[in-house]
């Protein structure tokens, strides 16, 4: 019996660090160190810059403080002993200058990288970029392809090494817009637009997901982003104008309701200017959560 209470108790540890390692492969896969387009990629330098700058401190004062540590301890007679010492211009300029060029290295990369990913700076491309409209809701994402006449739910899907044009907005409460390996959060907010440029490099299942609490649903509310190459792009709108319902005034009211972990779906054809509709409020609001409600945000208001 008691060996099969450990036969039992290593296997559930077994499953346990399998699943485990699942996970933080996963986490790993979609993480902004492992990008898959320019943002990311941009994103990634200036992560990786900052932290080399800031090691350049870092390191030395650890490696100084073991080494005084071990000169000054109490049995090395070498060690000048200096009870009346009190200031050094030269320790002065040392302690002094490298914080400051550290400050001015951080401040540097941080300002051309600023300007260099600049949002609403669309990707210098030859090709045509692909407008998407995005809207927040209570707790899912609706994906508006205007020119293309469909639009999906918690499903993105984009062409290969194609630029990509965001208009982003909520219907309900501010949220934040963010594929950890394409780059960039931006922020959701009802009764305005956010623009965002983003392009994906290789095919690829990506995590898209809120980064902003905005209420009891907001951990499941993921979007899977697929990058496709040209074709299959083509085949997926083809397939989507092909099946499914209308996505008007009166479906998006139903849409507008809130619900959790909504499993992804597409409409067949989008009711012109939803969108602009949504955006300059002429259409309700969604409820947002309750009043009262513990860590609830107000409309359009961080």
């Amino acid at each position: 019996m008691a060996s099969g209470t450990r036969w039992a108790g290593g296997a559930a540890a077994a499953v346990a660090f399998a699943v485990s390692g699942l996970a933080s492969q996963q986490a790993r896969a979609d993480s902004i160190l492992a990008p898959a387009g320019p943002v990311g990629a941009g994103e990634r330098l200036i992560l990786l810059d900052a932290l080399a700058i800031m090691l350049a401190i870092v390191i030395p004062t650890m490696v100084a403080t073991l080494a005084f540590a071990w000169w000054f301890r109490a049995s090395n007679t070498r060690a000048s002993y200096l009870p009346g010492w009190d200031y050094s211009g030269r320790i002065e300029l040392i302690v002094w200058s490298i914080p400051t060029l550290v400050i001015l290295f951080l401040g540097g990369v941080i300002w051309i990288g600023s300007h260099d990913l600049d949002p609403f700076v669309p990707l210098p491309s030859t090709a045509k970029p692909l407008e998407i409209d995005v809207v927040s809701l209570d707790w899912k994402w609706l994906f508006i392809y205007p020119e293309q006449g469909v639009a999906s739910v918690n499903l993105l899907v984009v062409p290969v090494g194609t630029p990509l044009h965001f208009r982003i907005t909520s219907a309900s409460v501010f949220n934040a817009f963010f594929i950890p390996r394409l780059g960039s959060q931006i922020y959701a907010m009802n009764g305005m637009t956010s623009q965002l440029n983003l392009r994906a490099d290789r095919p690829g299942h990506y995590l898209g997901l809120s980064s902003h609490f905005s209420g009891d649903g907001f951990s499941d509310m993921h979007f899977d982003v697929a990058a496709e190459p040209q074709t299959q792009f083509a085949q997926w709108l083809g397939q989507t104008r092909a099946r499914g319902p209308a996505l008007d005034r009166a479906a998006y009211a139903a849409l507008l309701r809130q619900s959790r972990r909504v499993a992804p779906y597409t409409y067949a054809s989008v009711e012109a200017g939803l969108f602009g509709a949504v955006a300059a409020q002429r259409l309700p609001p969604g409820e947002g959560p309750p009043p009262g409600a513990t860590g609830a945000v107000a409309h359009g208001a961080p």
